[in-house]
C-alpha cells in the first residue's frame, strides 16, 4: 500500500480507481503511469498532462526516486504541471502555486476521545434530539441539486454535477436528515483504497441551527470506521477565509496535512 508521511495508508481520491472511473465516464483522458517507485493517475486534455494529489509511491520509495519519477512523467510531448501529495522540491520542479493544507481524519481508535472539548460538548447536547440515516440514490440527486443552488447564493464552484452523478454507486456513502417529510441536510462520501472523502454536504438554516451537521458526520465516521476505513479527508482548510469550518473540521480530531505546491515538471 502507497504510503504518506505520517499518514501511513492514506490514499487521496484523486489517485483512487473511482475517480478514474468517474472522469472516464465523463469522456476525460485518463491514465495509470507505472514509475517503478510507485505509479500515478495522470489526466491528459490535448497538450497538458496533471497529475492531482500523486503519485502514490511504493514503500520504501526515496526523495530521489520521487524526484526521477516526477520528471519521467514530464517526457512526452506537452505540458505537465503536478499538485503532489507531499511537498517535493528540486531540479525541474518549478514551484507556481503555494501549497495548501487537507484536514485528514484518523478513523483508528476512540473517535470521542479524540474530539475536541466544544466539539464533544455540542454534539453531546444535540445528538438526542437529533436523527440521521444513511441516504440512497435520490438523496445524492436532492443533494447535488442543494449544493448547486449554494454555490449560486455563495458564488464559489465545486466539481460538476456530473461528476457527482458518474462516480461509482458502490463507493458513494450517504446520510440524510428530514425535517417535515422533506430533506433538510445531507452528506455524500466516497469511499476508497482504504480511506474516504467527505464529497459533498448542504444544511437548510433549520439544519445548521439545530447541529444537524455535526450529528451526522460523526454518525458517519463511526459507519465508515465499522467498515474498515482508516482515514477520511475532510477537504481543504483555510483558516483566513473560512476560520469556522477549519475549527469544525480541526475539532474532530482531524490533523492538518500540507501538501506540494502546484508545480511545473520538467522532463
Amino acid at each position: 500500500m502507497p504510503e504518506c508521511i505520517g499518514f501511513e495508508g492514506f490514499v487521496p481520491l484523486q489517485q483512487s480507481e473511482a475517480y478514474a472511473a468517474a472522469l472516464q465516464a465523463m469522456g476525460a483522458r485518463v491514465r495509470w503511469h507505472d514509475l517503478d517507485c510507485g505509479r500515478a493517475l495522470v489526466v491528459e486534455r490535448g497538450r497538458l498532462r496533471s497529475v492531482f494529489r500523486g503519485p502514490l509511491w511504493a514503500p520504501g520509495a526515496t526523495e530521489a526516486d520521487k524526484h526521477q519519477g516526477f520528471r519521467r512523467l514530464a517526457r512526452w510531448m506537452g505540458v505537465t504541471v503536478a499538485v503532489p501529495e507531499d511537498p517535493i522540491a528540486g531540479l525541474g520542479l518549478v514551484p507556481l502555486v503555494t501549497p495548501v493544507h487537507q484536514a485528514v481524519w484518523s478513523l483508528e481508535g476512540d473517535l470521542r476521545a479524540g474530539l475536541a472539548g466544544k466539539w464533544r460538548n455540542r454534539l453531546v447536547a444535540v445528538e438526542g434530539k437529533v436523527r440521521v440515516r444513511p441516504g440512497d440514490a435520490g438523496t445524492l440527486a436532492r443533494l447535488i441539486a442543494a449544493e448547486a443552488a449554494q454555490q449560486r447564493e455563495r458564488r464559489y464552484r465545486s466539481l460538476p454535477a456530473a461528476f457527482s452523478m458518474a462516480l461509482p454507486t458502490g463507493a458513494m456513502r450517504l446520510w440524510e436528515w428530514r425535517q417535515g417529510g422533506e430533506m433538510g441536510a445531507a452528506m455524500a462520501f466516497v469511499v476508497h483504497d482504504g480511506s474516504a472523502t467527505y464529497h459533498l454536504g448542504w444544511a437548510s438554516k433549520a439544519a445548521r441551527a439545530a447541529g444537524v451537521h455535526g450529528v451526522m458526520l460523526a454518525r458517519a465516521a463511526e459507519a465508515l470506521a465499522a467498515e474498515g476505513v482508516r482515514w477520511l479527508d475532510l477537504g481543504s482548510v483555510d483558516t483566513e477565509a473560512a476560520p469556522g469550518l477549519a475549527r469544525f473540521k480541526l475539532g474532530t480530531g482531524a490533523r492538518l496535512k500540507r501538501l506540494g505546491a502546484t508545480m511545473l515538471v520538467l522532463p
